[in-house]
């Protein structure tokens, strides 16, 4: 099983920035979402910002979520500080 959400906060550009439960940082970027059905009402940039984590996934108030393993999978894995992880210097 992929590890599930922890904690969510959202950029204005559409994009989730997540910590996993296994300690990992990623974000997930929403606008190719944004045109499909249940997805087009998070256009709107307040309701947006009204993600929150329920249940190791990414909820909003009028039932849309997103697959936790979708989010995990499909996610750009990121230092804490937000720099991807291949920008990292070793």
């Amino acid at each position: 099983m992929n590890p599930r959400i922890k904690n969510v906060r959202t950029s204005p550009d559409y994009k989730l920035h997540m910590e996993f439960t296994n300690g990992e940082n990623g974000i997930y970027d929403c606008l190719p979402i944004l045109d499909f059905g249940v997805f087009k009402e998070l256009k709107d940039l307040s309701y947006f910002k009204q993600a929150q984590v329920l249940d190791g996934t990414v909820v909003w108030p009028h039932d849309q979520d997103i697959c936790p393993d979708t989010l995990y999978l499909d996610s750009i894995k990121c230092t804490v500080k937000g720099a991807p992880v291949e920008a990292r210097v070793l």
